[in-house]
């Protein structure tokens, strides 16, 4: 069964302790992105792991492959439950990552960055392909890299899943049947985006930003219910 992930963007530590507690016992999982970790720091991981919380630190871990080790054996030790790092990093980048959790009982998930959800064709600096072409051609190669998973829009799961069997899929740029896409290029419905196989739909806006969180929640839950049942 796909997962719900929160994304708690919001721009301090209480307002997102606050949307934790309020969905706890209907939400696991919950993103702390560049900005949030950058103002509140491994403390908030520690206080979401108090919750019973499932953590998503979305940090896209981009640089020389011993940098990236240290960086994600860093994050594991400070609570994270899944990591982000980019694929254009290339394969000794990847396995350095994978490395450096090694002698971990119980290491956090590490999923690939493939091609963002903000880009659209031509958009991508230096890279002709269409951001769908490239999502899989980045899919195909992480294969072997030591990745669980990888990042994708929800357009781009059904043909991850077909191609690259056994590679988890989550996908941002989710957004519920008629919300704004805001920045989001490719965007996918949480049906839509269960129905292609996703694993797990990270959703932020649509519910951060709602008259009532829980009752946004819920609806989104329901659509990717509906979603795994076609």
């Amino acid at each position: 069964m796909a997962q719900l992930v929160l994304a708690l963007d919001v721009p301090e530590s209480g307002n997102a302790l606050s949307l934790a507690r309020e969905l706890a016992d209907i939400v696991l999982w919950y993103k702390v992105g560049m900005e949030l970790f950058t103002l509140a720091g491994p403390s908030l991981l520690r206080e979401l792991k108090t919750l019973g919380c499932k953590i998503f630190l979305d940090l896209k871990f981009y640089d020389i492959p011993h940098t990236v080790g240290r960086a994600v054996r860093a994050a594991a030790f400070v609570g994270a439950d899944l990591l982000t790092l980019h694929c254009q990093g290339g394969e000794r980048m990847c396995r350095a990552a994978r490395e450096a959790l090694a002698d971990m009982a119980a290491r956090p998930l590490l999923f690939g960055v493939t091609a963002l959800t903000s880009f659209t064709h031509g958009e991508m600096p230096g890279i002709d392909a269409a951001p769908s072409d490239f999502a899989l051609f980045l899919a195909k190669r992480s294969i072997g890299w030591g990745l669980d998973g990888v990042v994708c829009s929800g357009l781009e799961a059904g043909m991850v899943k077909r191609e690259c069997p056994g590679l988890l899929c989550l996908c941002p740029g989710i957004r519920p049947a008629g919300a704004a896409a805001g920045d989001q290029k490719r965007v996918a419905t949480p049906g839509g985006a269960v129905g292609g196989g996703a694993d797990f739909l990270v959703v932020g806006r649509p519910i951060v930003r709602a008259d009532s969180p829980r009752t946004a929640a819920r609806r989104i839950l329901q659509e990717m219910e509906q979603g795994g049942l076609r």
